[in-house]
């Protein structure tokens, strides 16, 4: 088992939701982060005042798949999340080596 963690701009997670349930993924978390590469920051001018913004807004996408299902979810995450410009995002991939579902007990890719 595989954890897929994306980062990616917030404008395009309804696409990569989509493409994800597209090729059968049944679940992931979202959380709303902030942070900052290549594309650093900006500056924006507020009521007159001019500011750095250093950490831009992202979405972070988690999501544990079986191997098989790791490379698919991959290219459905970069095809959907891709604009061409700095501030894509990144895709990091981890091993996984045990899954419980609270509910019934469940493991590993019955879990899943």
């Amino acid at each position: 088992m595989k954890k897929i963690e994306a980062i990616v701009k917030p404008f395009r997670l309804d696409d990569v939701r989509e493409a994800l349930s597209e090729i059968g993924t049944v679940g992931m978390t979202i959380t709303e982060v902030k942070g900052f590469g290549r594309q650093k920051g900006h500056t924006e001018t507020y009521r007159g005042a001019e500011y750095q913004v250093d950490f831009l807004p992202k979405v972070k996408i988690d999501l544990i798949v079986s191997d098989d299902d790791v490379e698919r979810c991959i290219e459905a995450i970069i095809k959907a999340a891709h604009t061409g410009k700095v501030g894509d995002g990144k895709v990091f991939v981890s091993d996984v080596e045990r899954v419980i579902r609270i509910r019934t007990g469940e493991q590993d890719n019955e879990a899943i």
